[in-house]
């Protein structure tokens, strides 16, 4: 237990530290391109092949851990991040839309390879203990991450404001490197890792609740980056005219927010599922009871109240 809770924390770290520059190149490729007279439409252009990638990595990361291991998985995507930033540091004139999707899609890569392998590294590590004790240990996990996500979209636009564009790309893939570096050292190699290799054919989920459940996870990410990573960045620094600190921090305080309540959803939900996590009637439930705030901001703005 103890090894397995020192690579547990080694597997934290890495992750936390991926995510902050996760958060922070978003924020800084909304605020640098639209400063650089890029349409909101343009902007989130940018990100097209960003979720497009990460849906494909998704699909395809499982598979490819268990052939090769967690670990390496994990290590890939961070050194294909370091690669995306270390692109975007080249002169405006060669930032072409293609360019920056390109770069993107590079990211997404690596964004997914390594919460793939994190979060799967969890479940080989923990072992014994049951799905609750999992269910913990990944809500931990999930819920630390949006948190360092937010903190990584106030240090990007901090970094912006202070650095440059070129400077906080620069910093940040710095930073990543050193724990790349620092990683492959700690963590054991195979972890995740299958003797029998895993046919293509299953990465597919043979439960159909899990598969509807995915291409649910589809149309939430997807609707969220539309509203909230691109057009409310925008909103705030175009329209309301805020500094990009102050947008930076804005989107940071959310973020942390959010991911305080999702790393308390264990405590949360203790009472009504004791020993066991929760199944899919819990997660049925709540999609309809939140679903009724977006409904209710798409009513109100259809009725054009402020």
């Amino acid at each position: 237990m103890e090894q397995g809770l020192r690579n547990y924390l080694v597997v934290t770290g890495g992750y936390w530290a991926f995510t902050v520059t996760d958060g922070a190149i978003r924020m800084l490729v909304v605020l640098y391109f639209h400063s650089l007279g890029y349409s909101p439409f343009e902007v989130a252009m940018l990100f097209l092949f960003y979720e497009f990638f990460g849906i494909v990595t998704n699909l395809l990361g499982g598979w490819l851990g268990a052939r090769i291991g967690l670990n390496l998985t994990m290590h890939i995507g961070m050194g294909m991040q370091v690669v995306a930033l270390a692109a975007l540091t080249v002169p405006d004139a060669w930032l072409s839309v293609p360019y920056v999707m390109a770069a993107q899609a590079l990211s997404g890569i690596a964004k997914d390879l390594n919460k793939m392998s994190a979060k799967a590294s969890v479940k080989a590590m923990v072992g014994s203990g049951g799905e609750s004790r999992l269910f913990r240990w990944v809500a931990v996990l999930t819920g630390s991450k949006n948190a360092l996500k937010g903190a990584g979209y106030f240090v990007g636009a901090a970094l912006l404001e202070l650095a440059g564009f070129r400077g906080a790309l620069a910093v940040l893939a710095g930073m990543l490197l050193i724990v790349l570096a620092v990683t492959v050292l700690l963590l054991p190699s195979g972890v995740g890792k299958m003797t029998s290799k895993p046919k293509f054919t299953q990465v597919f989920s043979t439960i159909p609740a899990i598969n509807r459940l995915s291409a649910a996870r589809f149309f939430l990410f997807g609707s969220r980056d539309i509203w909230f990573v691109v057009g409310l960045p925008v909103f705030l620094y175009e329209v309301l005219g805020w500094t990009f600190m102050q947008v930076g921090a804005f989107m940071a305080f959310w973020i942390i927010g959010y991911g305080i309540v999702q790393a308390s959803a264990p405590g949360l939900l203790r009472r009504s599922h004791a020993g066991a996590g929760p199944g899919g009637g819990t997660a049925q439930f709540w999609a309809f009871v939140l679903a009724l705030f977006p409904a209710g901001i798409a009513f109100g703005l259809h009725q054009g109240w402020p």
